[in-house]
């Protein structure tokens, strides 16, 4: 198995500096302990919740789990504690030194929550990825993405350039660090296994008595929807639960980081907008296996293509902003009269609208939904459609075309 250098490393670097606690969360294994240990220097204490005698203690004496165990200390899946969250900010109140307490935990929306709790203005949390495009196969320093002619012909440097068969290989292979590390080599049995794994302890934890046959057919009808606009509905008749089981069960998805959502751009100017998310995984190697693509040249080819690949662009786009401790202000649009856009990034006061598009040679008519944003309240910036072209160029003054591999 070989180590892949995380985009993070120099930020975790920097924060380790000026912090006490560093709480690193996100998908289950998508490094968040690995990295922690490929940084760590010898003298830290490491401990893991998932030691049910560990995590008793931690539950139910969490002074005498913080005395066992010396600082620096690592804690991973600190999420099945939280009572050791007052007991760290006394520590860190009563003068522990930078870098003290590092944790991880896989899910975010509860971990987040019960942090600020406690831990408000004293711990760094950074949001962490699965592995990012320029993590696999690029060099060099992540930068944002951000549709700026200059950060443009820098990103060509840094990424390594790809054909369409071979993008759909990055996205049937996924970015799962234990699968393409080489550590676990067969691709299904490792997809099986981390559904399997996150049913029986993940999703377990968050719903009592849950069905794990019925949650992965779930699971699998939410992956043949990836990209489009959310049905609850259809989802559920899919299944055959309730619209209110499966309002539910996509919260567990969101809150375990499963799934994502983009929201809806819009503001008091654009009145027209439809107010439905689109839904998005955090992996496309997940959704081709809950689909059942049994080879990247099928997948190139059926039915979920074009979704999945902009599954694909809107989840890499997202991966360089969270490898810099950022967030990416993105959304899409959609209004009553047919207009779309694909997504709309906010950056420094302005707007970019973004198409993405299987295509070679994207035709200006791809642009024609962007002036819609010149009715809102924020100024549009440049454009971009993102597609199969090899190298970059532009539709005109205003619209760039975007390798995805540059991404």
């Amino acid at each position: 198995m070989n180590y892949i250098h995380r985009d993070l490393e120099s930020k975790l670097k920097d924060l380790a500096e000026d912090y006490s606690c560093i709480l690193i969360v996100g998908p289950r294994q998508v490094g968040k302990t690995t990295i922690f240990k490929e940084l760590m220097e010898s003298g830290r204490t490491v401990v893991s919740l998932d030691d049910f005698e560990e995590r008793k203690l931690a539950q139910t004496d969490p002074a005498m789990f913080l005395q066992m165990h010396d600082i620096p200390l690592l804690i991973d899946e600190v999420q099945y504690a939280p009572q050791l969250f007052p007991y760290i900010k006394m520590a860190i109140d009563n003068g522990a030194p930078p870098s003290s307490f590092w944790l991880t935990g896989s899910q975010a929306f509860r971990m987040m929550e019960l942090a600020q709790e406690s831990l408000a203005g004293r711990t760094a949390i950074i949001h962490m990825p699965s592995l990012s495009q320029h993590e696999l196969y690029g060099s060099g320093d992540n930068h944002k993405f951000v549709i700026d002619l200059e950060s443009l012909k820098e990103r060509k440097q840094t990424g390594k350039p790809a054909g369409l068969s071979e993008i759909y290989e990055r996205i049937w292979n996924g970015s799962m660090p234990g699968h393409r590390s080489g550590k676990y080599r067969d691709r299904n049995v490792f997809y099986s296994s981390y559904v399997q794994t996150y049913i029986d302890r993940d999703v377990s934890e968050l719903i009592a008595n849950v069905d794990k046959l019925v949650f992965m057919d779930f699971i699998r009808a939410a992956a043949c929807r990836c990209a489009q606009l959310l049905n609850v509905h259809d989802i559920a008749m899919d299944v055959g639960v309730s619209d209110d089981t499966a309002k539910r069960w996509l919260q567990v998805l969101e809150k375990s980081d499963i799934i994502f959502y983009l929201r809806p751009y819009s503001n008091n100017l654009l009145k027209r907008t439809i107010k439905t998310p689109k839904l998005y995984f955090f992996d496309t190697g997940l959704v081709a296996y809950l689909t059942k693509y049994t080879s990247p040249e099928i997948l190139e080819n059926g039915a979920i293509n074009g979704a999945i690949l902009e599954n694909y662009v809107v989840s890499e786009i997202r991966k360089t902003y969270q490898n810099e401790a950022d967030e990416c202000l993105m959304w899409y649009y959609r209004d009553k009269d047919s207009n779309e856009i694909d997504m709309v990034i906010e950056c420094d006061g302005v707007v970019h609208p973004l198409e993405v598009k299987r295509s070679v040679n994207p035709g200006s008519e791809l642009v024609n939904a962007f002036k819609i944003l010149d009715k809102g309240a924020v100024p549009r910036g440049k454009g971009a459609v993102l597609c199969m072209r090899s190298e970059l160029s532009a539709l005109d003054s205003d619209n760039f075309i975007i390798p995805i591999w540059m991404i």
